[in-house]
């Protein structure tokens, strides 16, 4: 997967922006204000994403391109690298996880606004 085809994909979901708040290295996906992602734009060579806390261990167990979250709560985020040792398919099921799971956690009145 390449950064151009993931940002594109992070983008089309509904309520979905972008910016560098850190540094202008690591790009930040965000629903309602809250991040879902995290990548580096020079390098693409993973990808932050919050994940069930259960869920994440058993990803851990099974992939070793899964590692606990880099620079995150390694409880609810993973790093999954994006140079072909997880197939493209799971990060992008991932991604949805990450979105889904940050989505609910928005107030009622914010999930409403962006159909959640």
């Amino acid at each position: 997967m390449n950064l151009e085809t993931y940002r594109q994909y992070c983008l089309d979901k509904k309520g979905v922006t972008e910016d560098f708040p850190f540094d202008q290295n690591v790009l930040v996906f965000r629903v309602g204000d809250k991040i879902f992602s995290l990548c580096d734009v020079n390098e693409f060579q993973s990808v932050n994403l919050k994940c069930d806390p259960e869920r994440a261990i058993d990803l851990r167990e099974k992939f070793n391109g899964i590692q606990p979250g880099y620079h995150m709560n390694k409880k609810h985020w993973n790093t999954i690298e994006s140079s072909g040792v997880v197939p493209d398919r799971l990060i992008i099921e991932l991604a949805d996880h990450s979105y889904d799971l940050v989505l609910a956690s928005l107030p009622a009145k914010i999930r409403k606004e962006l159909g959640g």
